[in-house]
């Protein structure tokens, strides 16, 4: 089995959703399970990760993200395990168009966050989420989720941040 590396997502701006990089439009979103259908739409090239292989993994779930008025286009995935006292988060991955400085939308990774810290509440975990950083990210992720440094790569994130990122994503 090949060591875990760390997550590497970068939290560009937490919005109220996701938000248009040229137009400041924002656009309400939803986060559903991905499917075996929605499996044609994750071409290779377009993703880093084998979100086949997430899929067919019965200990984890996958989400997409995607705007309310164009479903069928994904923003971005999450892979999250329920580890019955707080969620550990494998995967997350922006679309390829919504990353570098040519991306679409702001807001996809502290969506996905966001949605994973939810799914720890409404479990009873009190939003407890964890997750492995790289290295160099472990700052990034302090600063801009609140997360916390555990040890090696491990952070996770504690009630207050979680309940802070829920409020900015989740309004009811």
């Amino acid at each position: 089995m090949k060591k875990p590396k760390g997550l590497d997502f970068i939290v560009d701006k937490l919005t109220n959703s996701i938000e248009n990089t040229s137009t400041g439009e924002v656009f309400d979103t939803e986060i559903v399970k991905l499917t075996i259908k929605d499996i044609a739409q994750i071409k290779k090239s377009g993703w880093v990760f084998d979100w086949t292989k997430e899929l067919n993994d019965k200990s984890k779930k996958v989400y997409k993200l995607t705007t309310t008025n164009n479903p069928t286009i994904i923003q971005g995935l999450l892979s999250i395990e329920d580890k019955q006292d707080h969620i550990f988060m494998h995967l997350i991955e922006s679309a390829k168009f919504n990353k570098g400085k040519n991306k679409i939308y702001f807001g996809v990774p502290g969506n996905l966050v966001a949605f994973a810290c939810k799914i720890s509440v409404d479990k009873g975990y009190e939003g407890f989420l964890a997750f492995d950083a790289k290295s160099e990210l472990i700052k990034h992720y302090e600063h801009s989720l609140g997360a916390t440094h555990f040890r090696g790569l491990r952070m996770f994130i504690q009630t207050n941040a979680a309940i802070k990122l829920i409020s900015q994503y989740f309004k009811s």
